[in-house]
């Protein structure tokens, strides 16, 4: 059984030496999670902070090369340039259940 859960992004950064991922910092209404997310070529961090996402929360969190990914976000697309992060209507709250 899959938790998704609404989340806002509160901070978004580059990874060093990762030319495809982005940390994102994530709050899930009072719970922060870091997030590595393979959007690097088609958004900007700072084109993030602020944007509520849907999170997909009970994947184990992952050790990977460049730091710990506590989960995933959800987006469409084919790739590179051409992903698309999955947004909600205003309204939604960190934390909440995606039903």
């Amino acid at each position: 059984k899959i938790d998704l859960r609404i989340a806002k992004v509160v901070k978004a950064e580059t990874v060093e030496g990762a030319d495809k991922l982005l940390r994102l910092q994530l709050d899930l209404g009072g719970i922060e999670k870091t997030c590595l997310a393979g959007i690097a070529q088609a958004y900007k961090p700072d084109e993030l902070v602020g944007k509520t996402v849907i999170y997909l929360a009970n994947l184990k969190p992952r050790k990977m090369k460049f730091g710990l990914s506590e989960g995933m976000i959800l987006a469409a697309g084919t790739g590179g340039k051409d992903i698309f992060m999955l947004s909600v209507d205003a309204g939604a709250k960190p934390g909440q259940s995606v039903h």
